[in-house]
């Protein structure tokens, strides 16, 4: 079960600046092997990853859990770009798809100058159409490797794909901005969040560290419409703009991602086998 606090709880509702006076926390989804990816569609449902099981699982308010996708080999992050298609880090094919929305999958990027990507895992979309994702290489997929670096890639709405920062560490997680000017970077290795600036084409420059020491190994990023930072980790922190910790919200288990959907009310996170949903109780 999620474990909170009163004050914690009053925090976290100050942090969503929705002014509700607690939070319910209820399990969406169970019995899954491992969770990851959630993303929400303005159409309004969540999609989310089943890892080892090669499934994309979609969920609809007042409806079942449904598969979404079969065959999806080993997804990770998704993300909905802002014509509503489906952008999906596949980690076995190791490359990134996009489903649109008429169901038609293609790769958008598998190679980078000449060699196969590393295993693709966070993505995310800015409103203006660019794309980014990191490429981490975890297990057995680090001995698989063509590339001698960990990379953070741009797919800008028109052109070609370029190369936003190369590590020695592993990036992972990945989020913009909701004002199109800052992207958000997590470093699994070395358990920090860095910040880049984001020009009017989307290309990024300026890395640097905005969280030097996340609490666990930092998974997926949500923004709110306020600019504050959601990282998955131990449990969920919640950091301003200018990486100030707020609050977390604590879990018995390692949370893998997190997402904002349902008008900004709801915060859906993936921790193994499950996936949470949390809003105001009096929802």
């Amino acid at each position: 079960m999620v474990r909170s606090s009163i004050a914690a709880v009053a925090l976290i509702a100050a942090a969503w600046a929705q002014g509700f006076p607690e939070i319910k926390f209820e399990r969406l989804a169970v019995g899954y092997r491992y969770t990851e990816g959630p993303a929400w569609s303005k159409d309004g449902y969540l999609i989310f990853s089943d890892t080892p099981t090669d499934r994309l699982m979609k969920w609809t308010p007042g409806s079942a859990v449904e598969v979404f996708r079969t065959d999806a080999h080993g997804p990770a992050g998704n993300a909905f770009d802002a014509q509503g298609r489906l952008y999906t880090c596949e980690t076995r094919t190791r490359r990134v798809t996009r489903t649109d929305k008429a169901g038609k999958t293609e790769t958008v990027i598998d190679k980078w100058d000449g060699k196969r990507l590393n295993a693709p895992t966070g993505i995310a979309a800015s409103k203006n159409g660019s794309v980014y994702f990191t490429d981490p290489a975890f297990g057995s997929q680090t001995d698989q490797r063509e590339l001698d670096f960990y990379g953070v890639y741009h797919i800008p709405a028109k052109g070609n794909v370029s190369l936003v920062a190369k590590y020695t560490t592993r990036p992972r997680g990945i989020a913009v901005s909701p004002n199109g000017r800052t992207l958000y970077v997590g470093d699994a290795d070395a358990k920090t969040i860095h910040a880049f600036d984001l020009d009017g084409k989307g290309e990024a420059s300026n890395d640097r560290v905005l969280v030097a020491k996340v609490d666990g190994i930092p998974g997926g990023i949500a923004v709110d419409e306020k600019g504050n930072l959601y990282v998955a980790a131990k449990g969920i922190a919640i950091y301003t703009p200018q990486g100030r910790l707020i609050q977390t919200i604590e879990m018995q288990e390692p949370v893998s991602n997190c997402a904002l959907g349902e008008a900004i009310n709801y915060l859906f996170a993936t921790s193994r086998g499950t996936v949470y949903r949390m809003h105001p109780a009096e929802e």
